[in-house]
């Protein structure tokens, strides 16, 4: 099963039919059907490692300040307690924790609503350890490569480049120093460069402008310790946008 890194930016891309939106479609559309998905999401920061192990998630609204059609959105997808439980198992010598009560961010539902619009695929998540370093993140998310041999869709939903900070809104393109950023990491990826990626901070002198905080950088690492030797690496919806936010998506492909 291949493995994807989506750019979410904006949750509005959840519900808008932009480029983003219609590119992400496009690429699920040529996706084998996966049998459940495995999201690692940016909204989801935990003490410790949790699991998501409800049989029918909520969709939860994280955010505020946007319009009602936003807050109006329901995700259904049921959830799958007993892939919760061997995700477990994979991850035995971690401290991970079943949450029965936990639902779909947005930073899950968001993407998914686009992948997979009818919600009849399983969807757990699996939260990120705030007390853990990015080459932690890497060397955990390296042990959940069974998982795609079983038709698990591992994704991840972040971004690259994220700076709420600095963002312009009427800037339909990035800084310098973000377009930077996220060509340094593009060619990392391509030259497989695991540690430069897992140490991302010291990648250039722009990184702390580009990822400030870490959570939306840490799920492309899961997906990129899912890479194995035969995978195609291709990137969509490649662009960088309102100064400071990076769209730049991954699939790994090639190696079921």
């Amino acid at each position: 099963m291949p493995a994807i890194f989506v750019g979410h930016g904006s949750p509005m891309n959840a519900i808008e039919e932009n480029e983003f939106h219609r590119g992400l479609r496009e690429v699920a559309d040529r996706l084998p059907r996966p049998k459940a998905v495995l999201c690692v999401s940016a909204h989801w920061e935990t003490r410790g490692i949790r699991i998501t192990a409800s049989t029918r998630p909520e969709t939860i609204h994280d955010f505020q300040g946007f319009p009602e059609a936003l807050f109006a959105v329901r995700y259904p997808a049921v959830g799958d307690p007993l892939l919760a439980r061997r995700i477990a198992e994979h991850l035995s010598d971690a401290k991970v924790r079943l949450d029965p009560d936990r639902g779909l961010d947005h930073g899950c539902w968001g993407i998914l609503r686009i992948m997979y619009p009818d919600a009849d695929i399983p969807v757990v998540e699996l939260s990120l350890d705030t007390t853990s370093p990015p080459s932690f993140h890497f060397r955990l998310a390296k042990k959940l490569a069974p998982l795609r041999t079983e038709g698990v869709l591992i994704a991840g939903s972040g971004n690259i480049v994220h700076n709420l900070r600095r963002i312009d809104f009427h800037r339909p393109n990035g800084f310098d120093w973000a377009v930077r950023f996220n060509n340094e990491v593009k060619k990392r990826i391509l030259a497989g460069d695991e540690d430069a990626l897992s140490a991302y901070q010291t990648l250039s002198a722009e990184a702390h402008l580009a990822a400030p905080s870490p959570e939306h950088f840490l799920p492309l690492l899961y997906v990129l310790a899912q890479r194995q030797p035969q995978d195609r690496v291709s990137f969509f919806n490649d662009k960088t946008v309102m100064g400071s936010i990076s769209m730049t998506s991954v699939l790994l492909a090639g190696g079921e």
